[in-house]
C-alpha cells in the first residue's frame, strides 16, 4: 500500500511504489472524501492526498487565489505524476496540467468543468446567487449544510443510505473549513473561467461526472470535452449513477 497525506511540512510518504497520483478534495472538503477507494487505488499508484489551504488538517493561508493555490500544489508535486481533481480541485488540476506539462502526464477530472458559474454563452453554471446562498448556509451550518448537499447528490441512487453512512462518516472525521478559505473558495468558483485556455491542454484527460449531479451538470463535459480536442487530446468520458471517484483503469 503506497498513500502520503499532504497538509504540513511534517507530511511523509508510507511506501514508494507505482505511478505518482495527486489527489485535490473541492471546495468546503477535504482529502478525506477519497478514504472510500484509498486503499484499492492504493494498489496500483502512489497517492498524494491533499489537503488544500483551509481545508481539512492544513492552515489557511493568503491570498487564497486559484494562482496562489495552484503554486502551493506545484511546490509538492512529483517529478512526473497523474492528477485528479474534483470540483475545485479540477480547476486546479487543469491549470497544473497547463502551467506544468512536463511534471503533469494526466488528469482525472471529477464533477469538474471550466467554469463553475453560468453566463451569457455558458448555459450549464450555477447561478451567483445560488453559489451565494450555500456560503452563508454553510457558515450558519456546516454539518447540516454538507448532509443537505450529500444527500441531495445520492438522490436516485437504489443504494443511498449504505452510501450516504460511508460519507458521513468519512467525511466529518476533520474540522469544519476556515472561513476565509470558504469565502476564498467561492469567489474563485464565480470568478473563474477556464475555457478559453483548456484548448492547450495536450495530456490524455478522464472525464467523471455523475448524472444526477446538481452542481455540475453532465451536460458540460461535452463542452469541455469540445475544448479539450481541439487541442488532439486524448479525452475520455464516463457518467456514472454517482458522484464519487470509483476505483477504475486510469
Amino acid at each position: 500500500m503506497s498513500w502520503r497525506s499532504i497538509h504540513d511540512a511534517s507530511a511523509c510518504r508510507i511506501d514508494r511504489s507505482g505511478l505518482d497520483l495527486v489527489l485535490l478534495h473541492g471546495w468546503a472538503m477535504h482529502s478525506g472524501i477519497w478514504s472510500g477507494v484509498r486503499d484499492q487505488l492504493s494498489q496500483q499508484f502512489c497517492l498524494h492526498l491533499v489537503d488544500l489551504p483551509g481545508h481539512g488538517l492544513s492552515p489557511a493561508c493568503e491570498p487564497g487565489t486559484l494562482n496562489h493555490l495552484v503554486e502551493i500544489i506545484t511546490d509538492i508535486l512529483p517529478e512526473r505524476c497523474m492528477v485528479g481533481g474534483w470540483s475545485l480541485g479540477g480547476q486546479i488540476a487543469m491549470e497544473l496540467a497547463l502551467r506544468e506539462p512536463e511534471c503533469v502526464q494526466k488528469l482525472v477530472l471529477i464533477s469538474t468543468t471550466p467554469c463553475f458559474a453560468k453566463r451569457d454563452n455558458w448555459e450549464w453554471g450555477m447561478e451567483h446567487k445560488l453559489l451565494q446562498l450555500f456560503l452563508e448556509n454553510l457558515k450558519l451550518s456546516y454539518a447540516a449544510t454538507i448532509n443537505r448537499f450529500l444527500t441531495l447528490q445520492m438522490s436516485g441512487d437504489r443504494d443511498a443510505s449504505r452510501i450516504l453512512l460511508q460519507l458521513r462518516k468519512h467525511f466529518f472525521q476533520r474540522v469544519e473549513p476556515d472561513p476565509d478559505a470558504l469565502q476564498k473558495g467561492l469567489e474563485i468558483l464565480q470568478q473563474s473561467d477556464l475555457r478559453d485556455r483548456v484548448a492547450s491542454i495536450k495530456q490524455p484527460v478522464l472525464l467523471l461526472h455523475g448524472e444526477n449531479d446538481v452542481i455540475t451538470h453532465p451536460c458540460c463535459r461535452l463542452d469541455a470535452s469540445a475544448i479539450i480536442t481541439i487541442a488532439k487530446g486524448d479525452v475520455s468520458i464516463v457518467v456514472t449513477r454517482r458522484f464519487y471517484l470509483t476505483p477504475i483503469n486510469l
